[in-house]
């Protein structure tokens, strides 16, 4: 069940937030939620280049209650100008908890994520997602395990931050804003209004964004992957990764950008 709370957001005063509550006490928790998510996202902005820091906002994630799994762009109506931010819902967090756990139990159990994958097919985002199958296994939570999982969180959402602030830093929220925010009350996902140039020269940044604050793509590249792997893709994935968007490109382009990284190649 969830609860309502209240979260610390830096300097942006008390936001509210989800706190899953087991109806089971023995269920474990992950150390992955809201607060590990606003830190990445503080800490990739403070990782990124002089010009441009001053284009997002320093504490840039915003959580959202909502059970859909989502990243989008906004502007905050401050002054002297808007506050470009990215407002992250409780149902991402969650599918990242998910994905990066398991990714995870793949490791002892072969052929474990390949049907959560086909689980989270058939998740239309309407609801919370479900847990992961026979997700209160010991076998599970051990400390590999939730380390593993960890870092596969980290390079998720590292990845997908980073992403999301070079979207904002190209002025591609300012390009797009109308198209995106045209059905009152719903956003449509940016990925699918971007050119295929649009989205490589994103990904490319983006992930550089992530490198540069520690975040390595092994755990975003199976997140990537599932979207190949799913039958038919909900409409929320749009959120992720264009509809358009080949796993196996990507692959290719995010090994070649961390290569080049460590390389100490621009």
């Amino acid at each position: 069940m969830k609860a309502l709370a209240l979260i610390p957001a830096f300097g942006l005063g008390l936001l509210p937030v989800v706190v899953v509550q087991s109806q089971d006490s023995d269920r474990p928790h992950y150390k992955t939620g809201p607060f590990a998510t606003k830190k990445l996202g503080f800490d990739i902005q403070r990782a990124l280049k002089p010009q441009y820091q001053d284009k997002v906002h320093v504490e840039p994630i915003l959580m959202e209650l909502d059970d859909m799994p989502f990243v989008k762009l906004e502007e905050l109506p401050e002054e002297p100008k808007p506050l470009p931010v990215i407002m992250i819902s409780q149902g991402f967090v969650d599918l990242i908890n998910n994905v990066a756990h398991a990714k995870a139990i793949d490791k002892i159990e072969k052929g474990y994520f390949q049907k959560y994958i086909l689980s989270l097919a058939q998740e239309t985002g309407e609801k919370e997602l479900k847990p992961l199958p026979k997700d209160t296994n010991p076998a599970y939570w051990t400390e590999d395990m939730i380390n593993e999982q960890y870092s596969n969180f980290n390079s998720i959402v590292g990845t997908m931050v980073g992403v999301k602030l070079a979207n904002h830093y190209l002025g591609h929220y300012k390009k797009y804003a109308t198209q995106m925010n045209a059905e009152s009350g719903k956003q449509t996902p940016m990925n699918n209004l971007l050119t295929p140039k649009e989205w490589d020269e994103v990904l490319r940044l983006g992930v550089r964004n992530a490198l540069d604050a520690g975040c390595t793509i092994e755990g975003v590249l199976p997140f990537f992957e599932c979207f190949d792997k799913m039958p038919k893709r909900p409409a929320w994935t749009s959120f992720c990764v264009p509809d358009t968007a080949k796993y196996r490109e990507m692959r290719r382009a995010l090994e070649k950008i961390q290569k080049d990284f460590f390389a100490g190649k621009e």
